[in-house]
C-alpha cells in the first residue's frame, strides 16, 4: 500500500534530484529514503527514477506520480490545518511568497506588526515571480502569496491590500521631467526601460496608459528596479516606478526626477491563499496588517 511517507520521499527527490539532499529534507537517512522509494516502485510496478553515479532523473511516469503526489500531500496538509484551526491554533511555519516589486518594500514593514500579533508564529519569505508563486501555492510549498493584479490567478482566494500607482522616473533635464501633462502617447515616444519578461510589472507598466503600446523588440530590460533606476540616471531612458517602491525610498540618493502620474491605471496588490485553506480568517487579519504597513510608508515619506 502506498504511504504518505513514500510520496514525501518521491517529491523531495523530484525537488532536489539528489538522494542525499532529499533524505536531509525528509529528516531520514539516505538508505531509509532509498528503501522507501524502492518499495514504492515495487508496489506500483514501474520505475519512477533513473539513477546513475552522477545524476538522478525522473521517468515520465515518475514525473506524473510526483504531480499527483503534490496534490495528495497538499490536501492532507489542509486536513491537518483544518484540525488545528478547529482547535484554535495555527501551528508550524507560515510560508509567504511575494513578487520582487512588492516584497522588499512591504514585508519588512509588516514583520514587527506580525510578530506582535502572533509572537510564536515563524514567518519565512520567498521572493519569486508571479507564476512561480501561484505554482508554489497550488503545490503547498507556500501558504500565502503577495502579488499584483491583473493576472490570471485561477481559483485562489484574494483580498485587496492596496492600489499601487506609478511615478515617472527621468534623468535631470529630460523633456518629461516634472511635466504636469504626461500622457501615454508622450511616453510611447520615449525610450522606456522595463523589467525583463516574467515580471508582471512589465505588463502592468505598459497597461498604465492605454495608448502606450509595446516597446520595440530591442528595448532594454532589467532584472530589478534598482538597475532600472541606474539606467535612467545615466540618461539611457525613462521608466515607471511603483508608488510603493518610491514611498519606501528606492530612488533616494539617485540623481533622477520623479513625476507623479495621477492618470495612470494602478496595479492592484493582493494577498492570496488556497480556497481550501481553513485559515482564511487569520489570513484576512494578516491582510489588515499589510494594509497598516503600507499606510505607515505613506506617513513617513
Amino acid at each position: 500500500m502506498t504511504t504518505l511517507r513514500q510520496l514525501r520521499f518521491l517529491v523531495a527527490l523530484s525537488d532536489t534530484l539528489n538522494f542525499s539532499r532529499a533524505a536531509e529534507r525528509c529528516h531520514v537517512t539516505q538508505p531509509t529514503l532509498s528503501a522507501g522509494l524502492k518499495e514504492l516502485e515495487d508496489q506500483l510496478g514501474v520505475p519512477l527514477a533513473e539513477r546513475s553515479k552522477r545524476s538522478v532523473m525522473l521517468t515520465p511516469v515518475g514525473a506524473e506520480v510526483v504531480r499527483r503526489a503534490r496534490v495528495v500531500l497538499n490536501d492532507v496538509a489542509d486536513i491537518e490545518a483544518l484540525a488545528h484551526a478547529q482547535a484554535g491554533t495555527l501551528q508550524g511555519d507560515l510560508r509567504l511568497g511575494a513578487i520582487p516589486t512588492v516584497g522588499p518594500f512591504l514585508v519588512p514593514r509588516a514583520l514587527g506588526l506580525l510578530r506582535k500579533a502572533w509572537p510564536d508564529q515563524r514567518l519565512f519569505l520567498r521572493e519569486e515571480l508571479t507564476d512561480s508563486l501561484l505554482a508554489g501555492l497550488a503545490e503547498g510549498r507556500l501558504d500565502l502569496v503577495v502579488l499584483a493584479l491583473p493576472h490570471a490567478v485561477g481559483s485562489i482566494e484574494t483580498e485587496l491590500l492596496f492600489e499601487d500607482g506609478y511615478q515617472l522616473a527621468t534623468s535631470i533635464g529630460h523633456a518629461l521631467a516634472g511635466s504636469a501633462e504626461v500622457t501615454g502617447a508622450k511616453l510611447a515616444e520615449s525610450s522606456i526601460l522595463l523589467l525583463e519578461k516574467g515580471h508582471c510589472l512589465q505588463r502592468h507598466a505598459l497597461e498604465a496608459y492605454a495608448e502606450m503600446g509595446a516597446p520595440p523588440g530591442d528595448a532594454f530590460s532589467a532584472t530589478s528596479l534598482p538597475t532600472l533606476i541606474s539606467m535612467v540616471e545615466e540618461g539611457l531612458g525613462i521608466t515607471l516606478l511603483p508608488q510603493l517602491a518610491v514611498d519606501a525610498g528606492i530612488a533616494r540618493g539617485h540623481s533622477i526626477i520623479l513625476t507623479p502620474l495621477p492618470g495612470a491605471c494602478p496595479r492592484r496588490v493582493v494577498l492570496g491563499w488556497r480556497a481550501t485553506s481553513p485559515h482564511a480568517r487569520r489570513f484576512r487579519e494578516i491582510a489588515g496588517i499589510f494594509r497598516q504597513a503600507r499606510a505607515s510608508l505613506r506617513a513617513t515619506m
